[in-house]
């Protein structure tokens, strides 16, 4: 994707972005321009086109942070408090998810993790429960779980941060209600 067209898909969302985070008209314009400068000269860092959108609002967010830094310093711990809180309402809604999505797994698998992940029951206790070895179950947890990970991912599209944290998502066509 060429920088014009991301400018362009973009620029409007960035803008009322910014708009909500600073009141004169003329400083959004000014931090949008600071946006469009940091994007240009730093868009060949950007590792897929997948990652673009919360790579974009993260460089938007950062430059909101910037701003007050130089005039409103009390102002920058609330945003960064803000800037998390969305972060974890994300999870939030993804893990009301779970048990949908594990329910529609396989019920030897759905019932591991549910053994597992939901009821905290320790790997080798429940291996014992089941009357299988330990490494053997360490394999069906793995195993469950990346089954787990591919029904969230035929579900949903997530956006990263540069760490790895989950900033945002956005649902694909898919059948599972939650």
């Amino acid at each position: 994707m060429s920088f014009e067209q991301i400018w362009t898909d973009y620029r409007g969302a960035l803008k009322g972005y910014l708009a909500n985070k600073v009141s004169q008209p003329d400083e959004v314009d000014d931090l949008l321009q600071e946006v469009l400068l940091k994007t240009y000269l730093k868009l060949d860092s950007l590792e897929s086109e997948a990652g673009l959108k919360p790579w974009l609002f993260k460089i938007a967010h950062n430059s909101v942070i910037d701003y007050y830094r130089k005039f409103k310093p009390e102002i920058v711990d609330e945003l960064d408090t803000i800037f998390v809180e969305e972060s974890v309402n994300v999870q939030s809604e993804l893990a009301a998810c779970i048990l949908p999505f594990i329910q529609s797994l396989p019920s030897e698998n759905a019932d591991l993790l549910m053994a597992v992940d939901i009821n905290q029951v320790s790997q080798k206790d429940h291996a014992e429960q089941l009357g299988v070895s330990y490494s053997t179950l360490k394999s069906r947890v793995q195993k469950s779980r990346q089954m787990l990970k591919k029904s969230y991912d035929d579900c949903c599209h997530f956006n990263y941060d540069n760490q790895g944290n989950l900033l945002d998502y956005e649902r694909k066509n898919c059948n599972k209600s939650c």
